[in-house]
């Protein structure tokens, strides 16, 4: 997705009216599916208000959100459609994170496409390595009829221990690219910017501390990480 485009549907989804359809009855915090309209357009979406959120012990109450929409920043600075748009805003429960619902190509077996060696995949896996993503499952995968690949929930992220667990282990290892060197010092340079200062807004300062330390980690060793042997680097359940 072109910039330009997502930079229009951020437009509609920051100022359209937001109507609650229905839940997602599955996810673990509220989650509501919505559609928005704008200008006598409507799109679909999903609206997770903060006061939805359940308690988890290594993250703060009311900050799932806010997480959700740095995981969309980093994707959106770095001209990448890995996050669907996001935005944060008002909806009829609260402030809460609101992101377009994105179609997945219903031909796509999951359980099969997740273990492929697919350069999406790898991206994927790289853009968690950095955003220390706890939970990447296999039901986080939106493939699209188009070829793209979108991934959503972005909650549990940019914590300041090392808690990365994620089903695709495909990279582990395996030395970087130079186009992913040149991605992840980008990123960097972004992030420790004046763009990047609204981040803060979003996750703490010791939490961005550790993302640039995270992002030259991956520079120096230069290689995707390995998985953790003090604690299970797939989450449970894995889809």
């Amino acid at each position: 997705m072109k910039n330009s485009m997502c930079n229009e549907i951020l437009t509609h989804l920051e100022r359209g009216e937001l109507q609650v359809t229905g839940r997602l009855i599955a996810a673990s915090n509220a989650t509501l599916y919505a559609s928005c309209t704008y200008q006598g357009k409507t799109i679909a979406c999903i609206y997770k208000p903060v006061a939805g959120e359940r308690p988890l012990w290594d993250f703060p109450d009311g900050t799932l959100a806010q997480r959700e929409y740095a995981a969309f920043l980093l994707s959106h600075w770095m001209g990448e459609s890995i996050v669907p748009p996001t935005v944060l805003r008002e909806g009829p429960y609260g402030i809460g994170m609101v992101q377009e619902w994105i179609e997945i190509d219903p031909s796509i077996d999951l359980n099969e496409y997740f273990q492929r060696r697919d350069d999406s995949l790898r991206k994927l896996a790289l853009f968690d390595a950095v955003i220390n993503n706890t939970d990447r499952k296999i039901g986080h995968l939106i493939p699209t009829v188009n070829g793209n690949l979108f991934a959503c929930d972005h909650g549990v992220t940019f914590h300041e221990e090392d808690k990365l667990r994620t089903v695709l282990w495909q990279w582990e290892a395996q030395p970087l690219s130079s186009a992913e060197k040149l991605w992840l010092v980008t990123l960097r340079d972004i992030v420790t910017s004046d763009i990047g200062s609204e981040l803060r807004e979003l996750i703490t300062e010791a939490e961005i501390t550790r993302l640039v330390f995270r992002i030259d980690r991956l520079l120096d060793e230069a290689s995707f990480p390995l998985p953790s042997q003090d604690w299970p680097p797939v989450p449970w359940p894995p889809f």
